[in-house]
């Protein structure tokens, strides 16, 4: 079974489609045999996404630091909750347990985290996927960012096409088929 990490926004977002797109995210997840690993909240389209998967029939794991746990923002029936001291020991779990990264639409954490994430794939130190979900072109800016920096030599081309940005589940899937 292979494991997908998703990063996405402890909000919902002003827009409906947010919602609505990560459901359709969470249960395709679940109707296609894939695994979730996510941040572990209930709240917001983190909560939306894996309830969506968990009804679907994916196995759910959820990376919570203590700091959340302490105020409640844990998901309640997940496959498995792992707790974690902080921020820095959630990214290194969510990546040790994951052979796929996909960042929704999300703020500051989720830019963060999908960061970490490129500059691996970029290093050559993570050998997967990194999908950024453009959904009604959210991640329009980062992407011009990325290309610019191309441009401009401070990203290698070939490195650049590793991070990829995907309109619509469709072409998501498409990514994640590529995986060995």
């Amino acid at each position: 079974m292979k494991t997908l990490c998703v990063y996405l926004g402890s909000r919902p977002g002003k827009d409906p489609v947010y919602e609505k797109k990560s459901r359709e995210l969470g249960t395709w997840i679940g109707e296609n045999g894939w695994r979730l690993v996510y941040g572990g909240s209930r709240i917001g389209l983190m909560g939306m996404l894996a309830i969506s998967a968990m009804e679907a029939g994916a196995c759910v794991i959820g990376v919570e630091p203590e700091y959340f746990v302490q105020k409640e923002l844990q998901l309640e029936g997940l496959d498995e909750l792992i707790v974690t001291k902080d921020m820095a020991e959630r990214k290194a779990k969510l990546i040790e347990l994951s052979d796929a990264f996909l960042a929704f639409p999300g703020g500051t954490g989720t830019l963060e985290e999908i960061s970490e994430i490129m500059s691996g794939v970029s290093l050559n130190l993570i050998k997967a996927p990194c999908i950024l979900y453009n959904l009604n072109g959210y991640y329009d800016p980062l992407e011009d960012m990325l290309d610019h920096m191309t441009e401009q030599g401070f990203v290698d081309p070939e490195n650049r096409k590793k991070i990829r940005f995907c309109t619509d589940l469709d072409s998501v899937v498409r990514c994640l088929e590529e995986l060995p």
